[in-house]
This record gives structure tokens, C-alpha cells and sequence, in this order.
């Protein structure tokens, strides 16, 4: 009789000793690590949906998107339509704040760190040329960062509008 583990959980035995059984047992393992590994890859990337005219309050921690340059990131999805202007407003008294807009290809269409206030909360604005789905990152100045934030993106209207 041999028996065999899958996982730390789970274990299967195999009453004959055979090399066709020891296969199917071996197969089993890899199919259910497989299956884990693709449901696990499915959460690696989903941006939280983002309305217009809405405030969304959240915290950038070690736990949201990895930079690559030592930092993290949040991502937000929000659908525009072709001729839409945009403000993004994004505030925190706990990091230097920087926003970027990114297209469904994932190239940068707007970025802005500082605002005009002189302070290091962020607005940008962007005029939309393309109606889809843009992303909207949001992190840290700088290799380290984290904290509450406030992310608030209004449409742009011409007044009597």
C-alpha cells in the first residue's frame, strides 16, 4: 500500500503497487495544483470599479500592486466616452500623492503629481479623444508610501449644462 499527499491537506492511497496507478496519482496532483495556480492568477489583477462623481476613500499599502520601483500602486476602472474632460482629484495627508491616467492598452494619457495648490495632493485633467474603459492609478512619490487617500473623478461640464 502506498500512500500519497497532495498537498498539505489531502492524501490518496494506492492499495496496488503498479506504475499506471502511481501515474494516475501523479496526474491527479498536477491537474488540482494546476487548477489552484489558475484561480489563483485570476485575483493577481482587478481594478475596482470607480464611478463618476463619486468619492472613493481607501489606503495604499504594501498589500496593493507592486511598482517595481520599490513602491505600490491602486488601480481604479472607470468607463469614458470620446469628448468627455475629466478631473482627477486625489488627496492624502499620510503620502505624496501621484495619479495617472491610463488607457485600455495601458499607455499613460495623463500624470500629475503636485497639484496647482502647492501642496502634494494631485489633479489632473485629461480630455478624453477615445470612448472605453481607463484605468486610474494611483501612488506613492518616491520608493515608500502608504496611507488613507481620497480619489474623486468629476466630469467636466460647460456651465448651463
Amino acid at each position: 500500500m502506498t500512500q500519497f499527499i497532495l498537498g498539505s491537506t489531502y492524501s490518496m492511497t494506492c492499495l496496488y503497487n503498479r506504475p499506471h496507478f502511481y501515474l494516475l496519482e501523479i496526474s491527479l496532483f498536477l491537474c488540482l495544483t494546476t487548477t489552484v495556480y489558475a484561480q489563483e492568477q485570476q485575483r493577481i489583477y482587478n481594478p475596482i470599479p470607480l464611478e463618476y462623481h463619486s468619492e472613493m476613500y481607501d489606503r495604499l499599502s504594501d498589500q496593493d500592486i507592486p511598482t517595481g520601483e520599490g513602491g505600490f500602486a491602486k488601480d481604479y476602472w472607470v468607463k469614458l466616452e470620446k469628448g468627455d474632460q475629466v478631473a482627477v482629484d486625489l488627496m492624502s495627508d499620510e503620502f505624496d500623492s501621484v495619479v495617472l491616467l491610463l488607457g485600455a492598452d495601458g499607455t499613460t494619457i495623463a500624470e500629475n503629481d503636485d497639484g496647482p495648490d502647492g501642496s502634494t495632493n494631485s489633479l489632473l485633467f485629461s480630455r478624453i479623444t477615445e470612448s472605453g474603459r481607463y484605468i486610474i492609478r494611483v501612488h506613492a512619490f518616491g520608493e515608500t508610501g502608504s496611507g488613507n487617500f481620497r480619489l474623486k473623478v468629476t466630469r467636466l461640464r460647460p456651465i448651463g449644462h
